[in-house]
Order: structure tokens, then sequence, then C-alpha cells
């Protein structure tokens, strides 16, 4: 998966599709993430001594493949590249701009 925590995306598809928002969480192993105000679900919680109960809106994961990065440049949506640095050091391009998202 090659996105990571405090990239700016757009939904591709699904219910949420067109939003933008920040992303919060990843989960590699099931590829999913957690995007910043997307993918709302309702959670009913029980109120116990400190916190009251009531129905909470949470983001819920997504596909990473419902996603994808927004270029900076450009700020339309681009796919994700690969290259080499000048340290030797692998970093993530934007295929639009040929700029570093790293």
């Amino acid at each position: 998966m090659n996105l990571k925590v405090g990239d700016k995306v757009v939904v591709i598809s699904g219910a949420s599709k067109g939003s933008e928002g920040k992303i919060v969480k990843t989960f590699p192993k099931e590829n999913r993430v957690i995007v910043e105000g997307v993918n709302l679900v309702k959670k009913h919680r029980k109120g116990n001594g400190n916190e009251t109960g009531g129905i909470l809106e949470i983001e819920a994961p997504i596909h990473a493949s419902n996603v994808m990065i927004i270029d900076p440049k450009t700020k339309k949506r681009t796919r994700i590249g690969h290259s080499i640095d000048k340290n030797n050091k692998k970093i993530r391009i934007s295929k639009k701009s040929n700029e570093s998202l790293d």
C-alpha cells in the first residue's frame, strides 16, 4: 500500500465519491484506510459513569483502492510512482507532475 497517514486523498468510488480528506489511520494488512470526514457511520454507545451515551458518527475504514492521492502541484488526483533520490533513498512521486510526495 502506497498511502501514508497525513496524505490528502479523494474518494473515487462508493457512497462518498468525490469527497476529499486526510488519511487518519492505515491498516496495511487489510489494505484499508480511514479518511477524515468520509464514510461516516452511526455507532450506538452506552454511557458509563464518566461519559454520556448516545449515537455517535465515526469514520469507518474504506478500501485503499477506492481513494487516490491528490497531486500537490496540480491539485488533481494522481497515481503514485517510485523513484530513487540523490541519497539512494526510495521516494514516492506523483505520476502527473513528477513532484515528490514525501
